[in-house]
């Protein structure tokens, strides 16, 4: 009896450890297919979308965009950033971020420089590297998704300046948003490049200046150049709350005709000033787009498929795809003026 009882016990002990090995190798299996699905438990990618700052209407849509193609497409989106335009927190979000474990991160950059090492390190994390709205350093994104065709935009924009002073032999000034924003530096190096040979006679009354993407300071700000030179004829507003700043300052002053306004602003924070005839033309592309095109495009990349030029997106229209192969167009812009604003609603 004893000896059939040791036979058993051995047995069993067998079956035992076999289980637990077959159970080992299925759970290591179980652990790569996870994997390969997402960070998340239920198998979603985890798609982080980082704007510049959160809380201002511009990226306030961008996120609505962002998280409907989340829904749609079954992704987990993960919308953030600070506070404030500063691209140390954007650092410190990023290296948080990181060790979450996340599948992909798309980031609009204050700084690009300042944030050159974090996507680094987030890329040899084996997660994808993405810029939207404003580039980071070619070098660390996989893809960067760009709003319009940054020169184009740049030179309509000082086209617009022109056409709503109806001359150009005049003097103007720039009121920006972030000094190291890349995109709003570019659209500005264009319009100035283009204005040298285009428009030789327009005077740059100052240099570009900040307004860290509030209203509040662009208003203070063109209060100031309004009382400093008496001659000025137009302000160009890069970066939403700049025109619509510049606009209350004109309305304030009741200088409507005599001091055009254009800029990059959303229609519906636009509606009074244009209106009045404060802000001439405001100029941009729907927000909400880009943010569903930014998570659309990750979830292909994830998936293993580039975007290709022509490409229609669902819910965005037809893409344009530069050479490189990871520069993306969402299309041209869109110029809101008090006979069409009323047709936009965002």
């Amino acid at each position: 009896m004893k000896r059939i009882l040791m036979v058993l016990v051995s047995a069993l002990l067998i079956v035992s450890l076999l289980a637990g090995c077959g159970s080992g190798g299925s759970g290591a299996q179980s652990q790569q297919q996870g994997d390969q699905q997402g960070a998340s438990g239920d198998g979603k990618y985890r798609i982080v979308v980082m704007p510049k700052l959160v809380g201002i209407p511009y990226f306030n849509a961008s996120e609505e965009g962002a998280k409907k193609a989340g829904q749609d497409l079954g992704v987990e989106v993960i919308y953030t950033g600070p506070t404030k335009a500063d691209a140390a927190e954007q650092v410190k979000m990023i290296e948080d971020l990181i060790n979450q474990g996340v599948d992909a991160i798309a980031v609009a950059p204050n700084d690009p420089a300042a944030l050159t090492p974090v996507l680094k390190k987030a890329k040899e994390k084996g997660i994808l590297v993405v810029d939207w709205d404003t580039p980071a350093d070619k070098s660390v994104v996989d893809l960067s998704i760009h709003q319009i065709d940054d020169k184009e935009y740049g030179e309509h924009i000082w086209d617009l300046l022109v056409q709503s002073m109806g001359t150009d032999d005049a003097e103007y000034a720039i009121i920006t948003g972030g000094l190291a924003a890349a995109n709003l530096n570019t659209w500005i190096n264009y319009g100035l490049e283009y204005a040298k040979t285009k428009y030789p006679n327009l005077k740059l009354v100052t240099d570009k200046i900040p307004s860290d993407e509030k209203q509040q300071v662009a208003y203070q700000k063109a209060l100031e150049l309004i009382k400093a030179y008496p001659n000025l004829k137009g302000i160009i507003g890069i970066s939403t709350p700049a025109p619509i700043g510049a606009a209350q300052a004109v309305q304030e002053k009741g200088l409507q005709g005599k001091i055009s306004v254009v800029g990059t602003a959303l229609p519906n924070d636009s509606k009074a000033y244009l209106k009045d005839g404060s802000l001439d033309v405001a100029t941009l592309w729907d927000p909400a787009k880009l943010g569903y095109l930014t998570v659309a495009l990750i979830k292909d990349m994830l998936e293993g498929k580039k975007p290709v030029d022509g490409q229609e997106v669902p819910n965005v229209g037809k893409i344009e795809v530069k050479p490189d192969g990871k520069t993306v167009i969402m299309g041209p812009p869109t110029d809101f003026t008090k006979d069409n604003v009323d047709q936009f609603n965002f």
